[in-house]
């Protein structure tokens, strides 16, 4: 196995085009949130706005550590108190049976060390989907995605339902044969899998520390493993994953959290996150647990407390975990853009919390 590749500045290479990619992606974001702030009365999040998990768990770092894991948050062997919330990818609020990727927003607290420029707080967010590769292998391609999600939001919810019942059966027939595809699955063509017992990647690459690496969450739990690949029936059902992370948290969970060093900056590029990185080039390696204790999994009040005064973004943590590459580049100006939208039209500031202390 070949020895990590070190970090340094020069290897993000901005496209020619980024800022104005940028911009336009800003527009497209307040485009969708000028429609569902419309139509719903109050701002929600311009992507991943509906939450069906929300809940407090402990994040352990485990100790003695090899010296190229040992970097950053992982320095140190140690407990954090964290905040966790479960959502879908729309930007509107969808009944569940339209089928999308699951999103899983980790925030653990109490942690020490230099920050990331304009990160308030002494928190570090990692922002996770349901896959291991990004739907878009650059900033121009995500703009495209974007576009087409904002001229159907809010839209036609019975043919987005409609829609979503044939990809997913389009999807079913593509992984029988041994392929996926993202962009169905991004449609709404996803298998309608439990969200607790699902893997979890940044699917985009971040420093770590002297190193470069991405990141897994992976329930182990008994409680969260006999959750894996199945599928919730929704049909007639618009909250069925709420209802059931909600019951299911019952029993409690953990959940192992791994590093994916980069050792092949060819084979393992920064600035495409739509390539999978290899594991027999380089396997993720356990560095913390995260353990849930027994409790309700969603609530009214926990949403409350959570989807309008917090955000979450990869771009909130300390500077040895700053985010990489042309993907995360942009999510700097969008994840604010959204945040600042919510925070002005609800009235309501956003904050890091010092404390977890749900309802």
């Amino acid at each position: 196995m070949r020895d990590p590749i070190r970090y340094a500045p020069d290897i993000e290479r901005p496209e020619a085009e980024e800022e104005q990619t940028e911009r336009l992606l800003c527009r497209a974001l307040t485009e969708i949130l000028d429609t569902t702030s419309g139509n719903y009365g109050h701002a929600v999040r311009a992507v991943h706005a509906k939450s069906h998990g929300i809940f407090e768990a402990r994040f352990e770092i485990l100790p003695d550590l090899p010296p190229e894991l040992a970097q950053g948050l992982f320095a140190r062997p140690g407990r954090h108190p964290a905040l966790v919330r479960i959502s879908t990818n729309p930007g509107d609020l969808l009944p569940d049976s339209v089928s999308v990727p699951r999103g899983l927003a980790l925030k653990i607290l109490e942690v020490e060390g230099e920050r990331l420029a304009h990160a308030e707080g002494d928190t570090q967010d990692f922002v996770m989907v349901n896959g291991p590769a990004f739907a878009a292998p650059d900033a121009a391609s995500f703009l495209k995605s974007l576009n087409r999600l904002a001229r159907t939001t809010d839209q036609a919810t019975w043919a987005k339902v409609a829609l979503s019942s044939v990809l997913r059966g389009a999807e079913k027939v593509l992984e029988a044969a041994g392929g996926e595809s993202a962009t169905l699955k991004t449609m709404g063509g996803a298998p309608n899998v439990h969200p607790l017992g699902e893997s979890y990647f940044s699917q985009t690459a971040f420093r770590h520390g002297d190193f470069i690496a991405k990141y897994q969450l992976v329930p182990v739990s008994g409680s969260l493993t006999r959750l894996t690949g199945e599928e919730i029936p929704a049909a007639g059902a618009p909250d069925a994953l709420r209802e059931r992370v909600a019951q299911d948290l019952a029993e409690g969970g953990v959940w192992e959290f791994r590093v994916q060093l980069c050792r092949n900056a060819e084979t393992m590029p920064v600035e495409d996150p739509s390539r999978i990185w290899s594991e027999e080039e380089s396997p993720f390696v356990t560095v913390a647990r995260l353990t849930a204790p027994p409790q309700p999994g969603w609530s009214e009040a926990r949403a409350e407390a959570v989807d309008d005064p917090i955000r979450f973004s990869v771009w909130t943590g300390l500077a040895a975990h700053r985010p990489l590459g042309a993907i995360n580049r942009v999510r700097l100006a969008t994840y604010r853009l959204s945040s600042d939208y919510r925070a002005a039209c609800n009235r309501c500031p956003i904050h890091e919390p010092d404390r977890v202390d749900l309802p």
